[in-house]
């Protein structure tokens, strides 16, 4: 059975970083672009990040950009998000997703349902 855990989180200061990673396993994680997206109640979800299968290429929502690094290590079937420079706005429950047959950025960026997801990471950024 497919599985993505993730790690990391927790509480950070305002302009501090955190880190999230993400681990699959029971598919040929190579083959997959990987996603990050954020939920807060009372606000609609908000995608984040996503990487290309190999790596090469990345997407990052406009408020994301310049302050989070998604990365990926296929020999570790992991995906990464390095936040950094939070702001407590960026508080929200932070998920990995993917589906298959996803291998582009587009592929993955702007969908509204994945077949596979991680757990959740609580991220709450506060002084």
């Amino acid at each position: 059975q497919v599985q993505l855990v993730q790690s990391g989180g927790g509480l950070a200061p305002p302009g501090g970083s955190l880190t999230l990673s993400c681990v699959a396993s029971g598919l040929t994680f190579s083959s997959y672009a990987m996603g990050w997206f954020r939920r807060t109640p009372g606000k609609e979800r908000e995608f984040v990040a996503a990487i290309n299968w190999s790596g090469h290429s990345t997407y990052y929502t406009d408020f994301a950009k310049g302050r989070f690094t998604v990365s990926r290590d296929n020999a570790k079937s992991a995906v990464y998000l390095q936040m950094d420079s939070l702001r407590p706005e960026d508080t929200a429950v932070y998920y990995c997703v993917t589906s298959p047959g996803v291998q582009s950025v587009t592929d993955i960026v702007g969908r509204n349902d994945y077949d596979y997801w991680g757990q959740g990471t609580q991220v709450t950024v506060s002084a």
